[in-house]
């Protein structure tokens, strides 16, 4: 009995704009959200959906999770970035070197997200969107893995990752030192009960697995608010 992983959320201002930008990007169709905000569809059944829900909360910090998103060769790369620009992204520094790979761009509000060389032998068959990488410890890397459902694909040097059976992009957690937690987290799971699983047993699933429970209806949509052993917010709706 796990949940599944019904969205990667995204806190906006500009839920629309910034829904257009991802669709865009990663060509995939936007949709209205019936509870809040607004929808990128998955393009496959590996794929993840992005859910960006109104805000008025500035972003203040770096995010503690982004994308990886990969290339097929040099010139795949620069068209990536180039059509990333084109759709308002701009670049930034986080403190990556000359000589790394890969091209750190931040979308229309801020949101970091990387641009991976071609040759990356750890996101080979995961798809446009390689990773979602966060920061965060072992001991999440497991509790996630237990969550879902999903099982380890890596687990070394106190970095873990985790893969959905099915394929597609990896979950991973960079260990230490881990970040500083800047309060709300402006990225989140969107956690979903199976149709057959009652919600107060997936939360009690959840919390004997190491979550904590937030708050009961924090964003007024009817979804429980917990926290990850680490602290990283996430949701958990009705059953879908």
């Amino acid at each position: 009995m796990t949940s599944h992983l019904f969205a990667i959320s995204y806190d906006a201002a500009q839920p629309v704009l910034l829904g257009r930008f991802w669709s865009g990007l990663l060509g995939r169709e936007m949709v209205d959200d019936p509870q809040d905000g607004v929808l990128v569809l998955p393009g496959t059944d590996t794929d993840f959906r992005l859910r960006f829900v109104p805000t008025d909360q500035r972003k203040v910090v770096q995010n503690r999770m982004h994308f990886d998103l990969t290339s097929s060769s040099l010139e795949d790369q620069q068209q990536t970035v180039a059509r990333a620009l084109e759709l308002g992204a701009r670049h930034i520094d986080i403190g990556q070197g000359p000589d790394d790979d890969h091209v750190v761009l931040a979308d229309p509000e801020g949101n970091e997200f990387d641009v991976i060389g071609p040759g990356n032998k750890f996101l080979s068959g995961c798809g446009f969107v390689g990773a979602l990488a966060c920061d965060g410890s072992q001991a999440v890397g497991y509790f996630w893995s237990a969550a879902l459902g999903w099982p380890l694909v890596w687990d070394q040097d106190e970095e873990t990752a985790i893969q959905s059976p099915q394929g597609g992009t990896k979950i991973s957690w960079g260990g230490p030192p881990l970040m500083p937690n800047g309060g709300r987290d402006r990225v989140r799971f969107d956690l979903a009960p199976a149709a057959d699983v009652e919600r107060q047993a997936e939360v009690d699933r959840l919390l004997s697995l190491g979550a904590t429970l937030v708050d009961a209806d924090q964003d007024g949509a009817g979804r429980l608010v917990l926290a990850d052993p680490d602290g990283q917010e996430f949701s958990l709706s009705t059953p879908r």
